[in-house]
């Protein structure tokens, strides 16, 4: 319920309210459910989310890594869900203009995805265009041409 309320404040950008009821709702599911539960880490997700949307990058970073830790517990390094939290942070990197710790993680992620889910799953397929949007934003060019070259469909994407 808190959930759902906080992501319909989010949704309307009203950030300030969201992390009031996201950070109830999370008191509430560390009591009850446990740090390593699948409902906690998707809160510990959402409240990264919206410091990341209030450019509070470090706070997002925190929350982020949080999550991912305990999703790594539960359900190891490479499951889909793991890896959205992955691309997540990086995100925040990217955003926060630290593209060098951004392209590790997307790399991360997308090595992840195209093992998981296949080169042309759309999770897989969005991952990569995040990817190179960094690459381009963060001036590394050379890398963003060799994917160009790999996956030529980038081409009309950027």
């Amino acid at each position: 319920m808190l959930n759902s309320l906080s992501g319909q404040l989010s949704a309307k950008g009203e950030y300030e309210e969201a992390i009031e009821v996201y950070d109830r709702g999370l008191v509430g599911r560390m009591k009850v459910l446990g740090e390593d539960h699948k409902d906690t880490n998707g809160t510990l997700n959402n409240l990264g989310v919206v410091h990341k949307n209030l450019k509070n990058y470090e706070k997002a970073l925190e929350y982020y890594e949080r999550a991912l830790e305990g999703k790594e517990r539960l359900l190891g390094k490479s499951h889909p869900d793991v890896l959205s939290t992955v691309v997540n942070i990086a995100i925040a990197y990217a955003s926060a203009k630290d593209f060098g710790k951004a392209e590790v993680l997307f790399q991360r992620a997308l090595e992840g995805y195209e093992a998981q889910l296949g080169k042309d799953h759309d999770t897989t397929t969005n991952c990569m265009k995040n990817f190179s949007l960094c690459l381009k934003d963060g001036g590394n060019f050379e890398r963003l041409a060799s994917l160009k070259n790999t996956y030529t469909w980038l081409n009309d994407a950027l």
